[in-house]
Protein backbone atom coordinates (compact mmCIF):
# COMPACT_ATOMS: atom_id res chain seq x y z
CA UNK A 1 0.00 0.00 0.00
CA UNK A 2 1.26 3.95 0.04
CA UNK A 3 2.18 5.81 2.66
CA UNK A 4 1.74 9.81 0.89
CA UNK A 5 3.21 13.04 3.25
CA UNK A 6 1.63 16.73 2.65
CA UNK A 7 4.23 19.14 3.26
CA UNK A 8 3.82 23.06 2.83
CA UNK A 9 4.47 26.18 5.24
CA UNK A 10 2.25 27.22 8.34
CA UNK A 11 -0.61 28.40 7.04
CA UNK A 12 -0.68 27.42 3.34
CA UNK A 13 -3.73 24.85 3.90
CA UNK A 14 -2.40 21.63 4.87
CA UNK A 15 -4.84 20.52 7.22
CA UNK A 16 -7.76 21.85 4.56
CA UNK A 17 -6.69 19.99 2.23
CA UNK A 18 -7.07 16.64 4.40
CA UNK A 19 -10.59 18.07 5.08
CA UNK A 20 -11.26 17.97 1.49
CA UNK A 21 -9.99 14.36 1.10
CA UNK A 22 -12.48 13.47 3.89
CA UNK A 23 -15.20 15.36 1.99
CA UNK A 24 -14.36 13.61 -0.95
CA UNK A 25 -13.95 10.34 0.42
CA UNK A 26 -15.25 7.97 3.11
CA UNK A 27 -11.81 7.30 5.04
CA UNK A 28 -10.77 6.89 8.85
CA UNK A 29 -10.04 10.99 9.54
CA UNK A 30 -7.76 11.64 12.80
CA UNK A 31 -7.45 15.00 13.65
CA UNK A 32 -4.31 16.55 15.10
CA UNK A 33 -6.21 16.95 18.58
CA UNK A 34 -9.28 15.51 19.53
CA UNK A 35 -11.40 16.34 22.18
CA UNK A 36 -12.65 13.81 24.48
CA UNK A 37 -15.04 13.26 27.56
CA UNK A 38 -12.69 13.81 30.39
CA UNK A 39 -14.12 11.41 32.79
CA UNK A 40 -13.69 8.42 30.03
CA UNK A 41 -11.08 6.01 32.09
CA UNK A 42 -8.96 4.08 29.81
CA UNK A 43 -10.21 1.18 31.13
CA UNK A 44 -12.99 1.32 29.73
CA UNK A 45 -12.23 1.84 26.35
CA UNK A 46 -13.56 -1.64 24.64
CA UNK A 47 -11.49 -3.75 22.28
CA UNK A 48 -8.12 -1.79 22.97
CA UNK A 49 -5.03 -3.51 24.80
CA UNK A 50 -3.89 -0.41 26.53
CA UNK A 51 -0.48 -2.51 27.51
CA UNK A 52 1.12 -1.67 23.80
CA UNK A 53 1.28 2.27 24.94
CA UNK A 54 4.92 3.06 25.42
CA UNK A 55 6.23 3.11 29.25
CA UNK A 56 2.48 1.92 30.17
CA UNK A 57 4.12 -0.36 32.67
CA UNK A 58 5.23 2.68 34.46
CA UNK A 59 1.81 3.18 34.62
CA UNK A 60 0.98 -0.21 35.90
CA UNK A 61 3.96 -0.05 38.50
CA UNK A 62 2.50 3.01 39.86
CA UNK A 63 -0.99 1.37 39.89
CA UNK A 64 -2.32 3.51 37.47
CA UNK A 65 -3.59 1.78 35.01
CA UNK A 66 -7.31 1.74 36.00
CA UNK A 67 -7.53 5.31 36.99
CA UNK A 68 -6.18 7.22 34.52
CA UNK A 69 -8.88 9.46 33.21
CA UNK A 70 -8.68 11.33 29.80
CA UNK A 71 -7.95 14.74 30.45
CA UNK A 72 -9.92 17.90 28.25
CA UNK A 73 -12.60 20.07 29.40
CA UNK A 74 -16.61 19.70 29.46
CA UNK A 75 -18.55 22.32 30.60
CA UNK A 76 -16.10 24.73 32.05
CA UNK A 77 -14.89 21.94 34.20
CA UNK A 78 -10.83 20.62 34.16
CA UNK A 79 -10.53 16.96 34.91
CA UNK A 80 -7.07 16.02 35.44
CA UNK A 81 -5.61 13.37 33.61
CA UNK A 82 -3.48 12.29 30.35
CA UNK A 83 -1.31 15.00 28.84
CA UNK A 84 -1.48 16.16 25.33
CA UNK A 85 0.78 14.11 24.08
CA UNK A 86 -0.03 11.12 26.03
CA UNK A 87 -3.46 11.11 24.99
CA UNK A 88 -2.40 11.14 21.07
CA UNK A 89 -0.23 8.14 21.59
CA UNK A 90 -3.57 6.72 22.94
CA UNK A 91 -5.75 7.43 20.17
CA UNK A 92 -2.74 6.79 17.90
CA UNK A 93 -2.44 3.39 19.41
CA UNK A 94 -6.21 2.19 19.64
CA UNK A 95 -5.99 3.19 15.57
CA UNK A 96 -3.58 0.78 14.94
CA UNK A 97 -5.29 -2.08 17.04
CA UNK A 98 -8.59 -1.04 15.75
CA UNK A 99 -7.77 -1.12 11.96
CA UNK A 100 -5.78 -3.73 11.76
CA UNK A 101 -8.15 -6.59 11.86
CA UNK A 102 -9.36 -4.73 8.25
CA UNK A 103 -7.31 -4.36 4.72
CA UNK A 104 -7.38 -1.47 2.12
CA UNK A 105 -8.49 1.66 4.44
CA UNK A 106 -7.78 5.51 3.45
CA UNK A 107 -6.40 6.89 6.94
CA UNK A 108 -5.82 10.77 7.16
CA UNK A 109 -3.61 11.54 9.76
CA UNK A 110 -2.98 15.30 10.51
CA UNK A 111 0.47 16.10 12.70
CA UNK A 112 0.49 12.59 14.12
CA UNK A 113 3.96 13.87 15.44
CA UNK A 114 2.30 17.20 16.95
CA UNK A 115 2.22 17.47 20.37
CA UNK A 116 5.03 14.71 21.20
CA UNK A 117 8.59 14.30 22.53
CA UNK A 118 10.71 12.71 20.35
CA UNK A 119 11.44 9.58 22.34
CA UNK A 120 8.42 8.49 21.16
CA UNK A 121 9.24 9.29 17.33
CA UNK A 122 10.34 5.43 16.81
CA UNK A 123 7.34 4.21 18.01
CA UNK A 124 5.15 6.20 15.43
CA UNK A 125 7.33 5.41 12.93
CA UNK A 126 6.90 2.10 13.93
CA UNK A 127 3.53 1.79 13.77
CA UNK A 128 3.07 3.86 10.60
CA UNK A 129 5.14 1.04 8.58
CA UNK A 130 3.20 -1.84 9.99
CA UNK A 131 -0.09 -0.14 9.13
CA UNK A 132 1.25 1.53 5.92
CA UNK A 133 1.44 -2.87 5.20
CA UNK A 134 -2.54 -3.00 4.75
CA UNK A 135 -3.89 0.38 4.05
CA UNK A 136 -3.29 3.75 2.40
CA UNK A 137 -2.20 6.28 4.72
CA UNK A 138 -2.37 10.22 3.88
CA UNK A 139 -0.82 12.36 6.52
CA UNK A 140 -0.07 16.26 7.52
CA UNK A 141 3.60 16.97 8.92
CA UNK A 142 5.83 19.90 9.87
CA UNK A 143 8.06 17.45 11.92
CA UNK A 144 10.59 15.13 11.31
CA UNK A 145 9.72 16.19 7.51
CA UNK A 146 12.95 14.76 6.42
CA UNK A 147 12.76 11.48 7.86
CA UNK A 148 9.12 10.40 6.67
CA UNK A 149 10.01 12.22 3.33
CA UNK A 150 12.57 8.79 3.04
CA UNK A 151 10.20 6.62 4.05
CA UNK A 152 7.39 8.01 1.78
CA UNK A 153 5.49 6.56 -1.51
CA UNK A 154 4.62 10.43 -2.54
CA UNK A 155 5.10 13.76 -1.23
CA UNK A 156 2.16 16.53 -1.56
CA UNK A 157 3.38 20.30 -1.94
CA UNK A 158 0.47 22.79 -0.93
CA UNK A 159 0.95 26.74 -1.25
CA UNK A 160 -0.27 29.06 0.35
CA UNK A 161 -0.19 31.48 -2.63
CA UNK A 162 -1.95 29.21 -5.38
CA UNK A 163 -4.76 27.23 -3.82
CA UNK A 164 -6.29 25.67 -6.86
CA UNK A 165 -3.09 23.57 -7.90
CA UNK A 166 -0.68 20.83 -5.62
CA UNK A 167 2.92 19.80 -6.46
CA UNK A 168 2.78 16.00 -6.09
CA UNK A 169 6.20 13.86 -6.69
CA UNK A 170 8.23 17.11 -7.77
CA UNK A 171 5.72 17.63 -10.69
CA UNK A 172 4.09 21.25 -10.42
CA UNK A 173 0.37 22.54 -11.17
CA UNK A 174 -1.56 19.57 -10.34
CA UNK A 175 -4.67 20.62 -10.34
CA UNK A 176 -6.22 20.50 -6.86
CA UNK A 177 -9.34 18.73 -7.13
CA UNK A 178 -8.28 16.56 -9.61
CA UNK A 179 -5.43 15.32 -6.91
CA UNK A 180 -7.95 14.98 -4.06
CA UNK A 181 -9.61 12.33 -5.97
CA UNK A 182 -6.82 10.67 -6.84
CA UNK A 183 -5.45 10.08 -3.56
CA UNK A 184 -9.07 9.20 -2.78
CA UNK A 185 -8.29 5.42 -2.62
CA UNK A 186 -9.38 3.01 0.22
CA UNK A 187 -12.40 2.53 2.42
CA UNK A 188 -13.32 3.46 5.26
CA UNK A 189 -13.40 1.84 8.64
CA UNK A 190 -16.33 -0.38 9.85
CA UNK A 191 -17.48 -1.57 12.63
CA UNK A 192 -21.24 -2.54 13.70
CA UNK A 193 -22.68 -0.91 16.87
CA UNK A 194 -22.53 -4.19 20.09
CA UNK A 195 -23.17 -4.96 23.44
CA UNK A 196 -19.64 -3.81 24.14
CA UNK A 197 -20.47 -0.10 22.39
CA UNK A 198 -23.03 0.11 25.13
CA UNK A 199 -21.96 -1.52 27.71
CA UNK A 200 -18.96 1.42 27.20
CA UNK A 201 -21.57 4.35 27.17
CA UNK A 202 -22.87 2.83 30.75
CA UNK A 203 -19.67 3.21 32.07
CA UNK A 204 -18.77 6.65 30.98
CA UNK A 205 -22.55 8.90 31.26
CA UNK A 206 -23.39 6.37 34.28
CA UNK A 207 -20.16 6.95 36.23
CA UNK A 208 -20.05 8.85 39.30
CA UNK A 209 -17.82 11.53 37.52
CA UNK A 210 -20.28 11.34 34.51
CA UNK A 211 -22.25 14.26 36.21
CA UNK A 212 -25.62 12.63 36.74
CA UNK A 213 -24.69 11.86 40.82
CA UNK A 214 -24.02 15.96 40.93
CA UNK A 215 -27.84 16.55 38.93
CA UNK A 216 -29.46 14.46 41.70
CA UNK A 217 -27.42 16.25 44.65
CA UNK A 218 -28.32 19.88 43.41
CA UNK A 219 -31.93 18.49 42.96
CA UNK A 220 -32.32 17.26 46.30
CA UNK A 221 -30.91 20.20 47.85
CA UNK A 222 -33.08 22.78 45.67
CA UNK A 223 -36.38 20.69 46.40
CA UNK A 224 -35.51 20.72 49.88
CA UNK A 225 -35.19 23.97 50.40
CA UNK A 226 -38.61 23.93 47.80
CA UNK A 227 -41.08 22.00 50.68
CA UNK A 228 -38.90 24.31 53.53
CA UNK A 229 -40.40 27.43 52.07
CA UNK A 230 -43.66 26.37 50.50
CA UNK A 231 -44.68 24.14 53.23
CA UNK A 232 -48.08 23.96 54.05
CA UNK A 233 -49.51 26.03 51.65
CA UNK A 234 -53.63 26.70 51.22
CA UNK A 235 -55.63 25.70 48.76
CA UNK A 236 -55.80 28.35 46.42
CA UNK A 237 -52.09 28.70 45.98
CA UNK A 238 -51.64 26.03 43.25
CA UNK A 239 -50.52 28.64 40.30
CA UNK A 240 -47.46 29.74 43.02
CA UNK A 241 -46.23 26.45 43.97
CA UNK A 242 -46.76 24.99 40.08
CA UNK A 243 -44.57 27.59 38.97
CA UNK A 244 -42.03 27.36 41.69
CA UNK A 245 -41.89 23.80 40.78
CA UNK A 246 -41.17 23.96 37.38
CA UNK A 247 -38.39 26.62 38.19
CA UNK A 248 -37.11 24.51 40.36
CA UNK A 249 -36.81 21.04 37.84
CA UNK A 250 -35.64 23.84 35.75
CA UNK A 251 -32.36 24.71 37.45
CA UNK A 252 -31.97 21.29 38.83
CA UNK A 253 -31.80 20.01 35.10
CA UNK A 254 -30.20 22.95 33.80
CA UNK A 255 -26.40 21.76 34.16
CA UNK A 256 -27.11 18.64 31.90
CA UNK A 257 -28.85 21.15 29.24
CA UNK A 258 -25.58 23.30 29.37
CA UNK A 259 -22.92 20.27 28.26
CA UNK A 260 -25.39 18.95 25.76
CA UNK A 261 -23.47 20.56 22.40
CA UNK A 262 -20.01 19.67 23.85
CA UNK A 263 -20.74 16.55 24.77
CA UNK A 264 -22.31 15.95 20.61
CA UNK A 265 -18.98 17.22 19.85
CA UNK A 266 -16.83 15.29 22.04
CA UNK A 267 -19.06 12.31 21.42
CA UNK A 268 -18.40 12.70 17.60
CA UNK A 269 -14.89 13.29 17.82
CA UNK A 270 -14.40 10.32 19.77
CA UNK A 271 -16.25 8.19 16.98
CA UNK A 272 -13.81 9.83 14.36
CA UNK A 273 -10.90 8.59 16.61
CA UNK A 274 -12.40 4.77 16.76
CA UNK A 275 -12.78 4.90 20.23
CA UNK A 276 -16.17 3.64 19.57
CA UNK A 277 -18.41 3.22 16.61
CA UNK A 278 -21.93 4.07 17.31
CA UNK A 279 -22.42 8.21 16.82
CA UNK A 280 -26.46 6.67 15.97
CA UNK A 281 -26.93 5.12 18.98
CA UNK A 282 -24.65 7.12 21.30
CA UNK A 283 -27.03 10.26 20.50
CA UNK A 284 -30.25 8.08 20.88
CA UNK A 285 -28.90 6.52 24.06
CA UNK A 286 -27.83 10.16 25.55
CA UNK A 287 -31.64 10.98 24.19
CA UNK A 288 -32.85 8.03 26.11
CA UNK A 289 -31.43 9.40 29.35
CA UNK A 290 -32.29 12.74 28.95
CA UNK A 291 -35.51 12.09 28.63
CA UNK A 292 -35.54 9.42 31.71
CA UNK A 293 -33.36 12.17 33.67
CA UNK A 294 -36.22 14.49 32.86
CA UNK A 295 -39.33 11.98 33.44
CA UNK A 296 -37.40 11.50 36.78
CA UNK A 297 -37.25 14.85 38.09
CA UNK A 298 -40.90 15.86 36.69
CA UNK A 299 -41.97 12.60 39.41
CA UNK A 300 -39.95 14.55 42.25
CA UNK A 301 -41.68 17.94 40.90
CA UNK A 302 -44.85 16.22 41.24
CA UNK A 303 -44.28 14.63 44.92
CA UNK A 304 -43.22 17.75 46.36
CA UNK A 305 -45.84 19.93 45.33
CA UNK A 306 -48.29 17.48 46.50
CA UNK A 307 -46.13 17.06 50.01
CA UNK A 308 -46.91 20.96 50.37
CA UNK A 309 -50.24 21.34 49.28
CA UNK A 310 -52.32 18.19 48.37
CA UNK A 311 -54.24 19.43 45.56
CA UNK A 312 -53.31 18.08 42.78
CA UNK A 313 -52.58 14.54 43.23
CA UNK A 314 -54.26 12.82 40.04
CA UNK A 315 -51.69 11.83 37.52
CA UNK A 316 -53.08 14.24 35.18
CA UNK A 317 -51.11 16.69 36.97
CA UNK A 318 -48.20 14.67 36.85
CA UNK A 319 -48.49 14.35 32.87
CA UNK A 320 -49.05 17.77 32.56
CA UNK A 321 -45.88 19.14 34.44
CA UNK A 322 -43.65 16.48 32.59
CA UNK A 323 -45.22 17.81 29.37
CA UNK A 324 -44.73 20.95 30.32
CA UNK A 325 -41.13 20.54 30.88
CA UNK A 326 -40.49 18.01 28.14
CA UNK A 327 -41.29 20.92 25.70
CA UNK A 328 -39.23 23.55 26.89
CA UNK A 329 -36.07 20.79 27.26
CA UNK A 330 -36.77 19.43 23.64
CA UNK A 331 -35.50 22.27 21.96
CA UNK A 332 -32.42 22.02 23.32
CA UNK A 333 -32.87 18.15 23.20
CA UNK A 334 -32.68 18.09 19.27
CA UNK A 335 -31.10 20.80 17.91
CA UNK A 336 -28.27 20.18 20.38
CA UNK A 337 -28.20 16.49 19.88
CA UNK A 338 -28.61 16.47 15.88
CA UNK A 339 -27.93 19.61 14.50
CA UNK A 340 -24.70 21.71 13.76
CA UNK A 341 -25.35 24.64 15.80
CA UNK A 342 -22.93 25.99 18.71
CA UNK A 343 -23.65 26.17 21.89
CA UNK A 344 -24.54 29.83 21.98
CA UNK A 345 -27.32 29.10 19.25
CA UNK A 346 -28.74 25.92 20.79
CA UNK A 347 -29.26 28.27 24.20
CA UNK A 348 -30.60 31.11 22.40
CA UNK A 349 -33.30 29.47 20.30
CA UNK A 350 -34.15 27.44 23.52
CA UNK A 351 -34.55 30.27 25.44
CA UNK A 352 -36.83 31.99 23.15
CA UNK A 353 -38.92 28.91 23.22
CA UNK A 354 -39.34 29.38 26.95
CA UNK A 355 -40.19 33.33 26.51
CA UNK A 356 -42.69 32.09 23.71
CA UNK A 357 -44.35 30.12 26.32
CA UNK A 358 -44.48 32.79 29.13
CA UNK A 359 -45.80 35.23 26.66
CA UNK A 360 -48.24 33.04 24.87
CA UNK A 361 -49.60 31.03 27.82
CA UNK A 362 -49.84 32.64 31.05
CA UNK A 363 -52.59 35.21 30.08
CA UNK A 364 -54.98 34.84 33.57
CA UNK A 365 -56.72 38.56 32.01
CA UNK A 366 -59.32 37.02 29.35
CA UNK A 367 -59.22 39.10 26.28
CA UNK A 368 -55.41 40.42 27.17
CA UNK A 369 -53.10 40.18 24.25
CA UNK A 370 -52.96 41.57 20.47
CA UNK A 371 -55.79 39.83 18.68
CA UNK A 372 -54.60 36.79 16.92
CA UNK A 373 -51.17 36.75 17.96
CA UNK A 374 -52.99 35.68 21.97
CA UNK A 375 -54.59 32.43 19.94
CA UNK A 376 -50.87 31.37 19.89
CA UNK A 377 -51.46 29.99 23.46
CA UNK A 378 -53.04 26.77 21.99
CA UNK A 379 -49.64 25.47 21.21
CA UNK A 380 -48.22 25.60 24.25
CA UNK A 381 -48.79 22.82 26.97
CA UNK A 382 -48.54 24.88 29.62
CA UNK A 383 -51.53 26.50 28.68
CA UNK A 384 -53.50 23.31 28.62
CA UNK A 385 -52.01 22.66 32.31
CA UNK A 386 -53.23 26.05 33.63
CA UNK A 387 -56.65 25.29 32.43
CA UNK A 388 -56.48 22.01 34.31
CA UNK A 389 -55.38 23.67 37.98
CA UNK A 390 -58.14 24.04 39.82
CA UNK A 391 -59.52 27.85 40.40
CA UNK A 392 -57.12 28.93 37.81
CA UNK A 393 -58.90 27.37 34.51
CA UNK A 394 -61.94 28.82 35.47
CA UNK A 395 -60.23 32.56 34.75
CA UNK A 396 -58.66 31.06 31.67
CA UNK A 397 -60.22 31.97 28.27
CA UNK A 398 -60.70 29.48 25.71
CA UNK A 399 -59.76 26.14 28.16
CA UNK A 400 -61.03 22.93 25.64
CA UNK A 401 -64.41 21.66 27.30
CA UNK A 402 -63.11 18.09 26.89
CA UNK A 403 -59.85 16.09 25.17
CA UNK A 404 -57.99 18.63 27.84
CA UNK A 405 -54.82 16.05 28.68
CA UNK A 406 -54.74 15.32 25.04
CA UNK A 407 -54.15 18.31 23.66
CA UNK A 408 -51.54 19.20 26.42
CA UNK A 409 -49.48 15.99 25.44
CA UNK A 410 -49.94 16.76 21.77
CA UNK A 411 -48.66 20.58 21.88
CA UNK A 412 -45.75 19.01 24.17
CA UNK A 413 -45.08 16.53 20.72
CA UNK A 414 -45.06 19.71 18.74
CA UNK A 415 -41.22 20.81 18.82
CA UNK A 416 -40.02 16.68 17.77
CA UNK A 417 -42.59 16.95 15.48
CA UNK A 418 -41.69 19.83 13.44
CA UNK A 419 -37.73 18.75 14.19
CA UNK A 420 -38.34 15.33 12.54
CA UNK A 421 -39.79 17.29 9.64
CA UNK A 422 -36.83 19.10 9.39
CA UNK A 423 -34.72 16.46 9.33
CA UNK A 424 -35.85 15.00 6.40
CA UNK A 425 -36.33 17.95 4.25
CA UNK A 426 -32.45 18.50 5.55
CA UNK A 427 -31.62 15.27 4.36
CA UNK A 428 -33.35 14.96 1.08
CA UNK A 429 -31.38 18.31 0.68
CA UNK A 430 -28.35 17.29 1.10
CA UNK A 431 -28.19 13.67 -1.28
CA UNK A 432 -29.94 15.66 -3.77
CA UNK A 433 -26.64 18.26 -3.21
CA UNK A 434 -24.50 15.32 -3.31
CA UNK A 435 -25.56 13.90 -6.17
CA UNK A 436 -25.57 16.60 -8.20
CA UNK A 437 -21.69 17.02 -6.84
CA UNK A 438 -20.81 13.86 -7.63
CA UNK A 439 -22.25 14.40 -11.42
CA UNK A 440 -19.70 17.17 -12.13
CA UNK A 441 -16.77 15.02 -10.66
CA UNK A 442 -17.55 11.98 -12.65
CA UNK A 443 -15.56 14.25 -15.76
CA UNK A 444 -12.73 14.21 -13.93
CA UNK A 445 -12.72 10.08 -12.93
CA UNK A 446 -12.96 9.61 -16.41
CA UNK A 447 -10.34 11.36 -18.08
CA UNK A 448 -6.90 9.94 -18.81
CA UNK A 449 -5.03 12.66 -16.65
CA UNK A 450 -6.41 11.21 -13.77
CA UNK A 451 -6.06 7.51 -14.32
CA UNK A 452 -2.41 8.58 -15.00
CA UNK A 453 -1.93 10.32 -12.05
CA UNK A 454 -3.48 7.47 -9.60
CA UNK A 455 -1.06 5.30 -11.41
CA UNK A 456 1.92 7.45 -10.32
CA UNK A 457 0.82 7.69 -6.95
CA UNK A 458 -0.23 4.39 -5.94
CA UNK A 459 1.63 1.00 -6.87
CA UNK A 460 0.30 -1.74 -9.33
CA UNK A 461 -0.16 -4.13 -6.23
CA UNK A 462 -2.20 -1.38 -4.37
CA UNK A 463 -4.70 -1.07 -7.28
CA UNK A 464 -4.98 -4.71 -7.70
CA UNK A 465 -5.76 -5.53 -4.02
CA UNK A 466 -8.50 -2.16 -4.41
CA UNK A 467 -9.88 -3.13 -7.90
CA UNK A 468 -10.05 -6.93 -6.52
CA UNK A 469 -11.56 -5.72 -3.11
CA UNK A 470 -14.18 -3.12 -4.77
CA UNK A 471 -15.05 -5.72 -6.98
CA UNK A 472 -16.15 -8.37 -4.39
CA UNK A 473 -17.82 -5.48 -2.57
CA UNK A 474 -19.47 -3.43 -5.30
CA UNK A 475 -20.05 -6.43 -7.62
CA UNK A 476 -19.31 -5.18 -10.57
CA UNK A 477 -16.64 -3.24 -12.96
CA UNK A 478 -14.29 -1.26 -11.33
CA UNK A 479 -11.83 1.90 -12.87
CA UNK A 480 -9.16 2.55 -10.67
CA UNK A 481 -11.57 4.37 -8.09
CA UNK A 482 -13.83 3.40 -5.65
CA UNK A 483 -16.84 5.61 -5.35
CA UNK A 484 -16.71 8.51 -3.09
CA UNK A 485 -19.28 10.61 -0.62
CA UNK A 486 -19.41 13.88 0.36
CA UNK A 487 -20.53 14.69 4.01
Amino acid sequence: MTLTICIGASGSGKTTFLNDVHKFHKCTYIRQYHNLRPYIKVSAIPNFDPTQLPYWDIYIREKKDSSIIVGGTIGGQFMPGLSGGQRKMLLFELICQRTSIQENLLIVLDEPFAGVTDDFVPYIIERLNQMRMKHNILLVTNDHVEALKKMADNTVTVSAIDRSSVNINGRDGVNRELALLAMSIGDEYSSTTNNQDMKFFRKVELSKTGGLPKIFINAMIAFGLFIATFWDSASGSEALVVIAGGLVTFCALHPYILQIVDWRIYMLEEAEALLHSSRSMNKFLKSSLFILLLFILSGIQFLCINVVLGTLTSAKYFIGFLSDNFSDASVVLCLGLFTDLSAEEVQIIGSMKMLFTIFFSTTFSPGAGVPGLNGLRYITPRFYLWCMLPGVGDYMEGCPADNLLVYLVMSALLIPYLFAVYAVAREAHTTLQSMKKQSSRRKWIKSAEYKELQHELFSENALANLKQFSSLSMGGSFEYHVSYSID
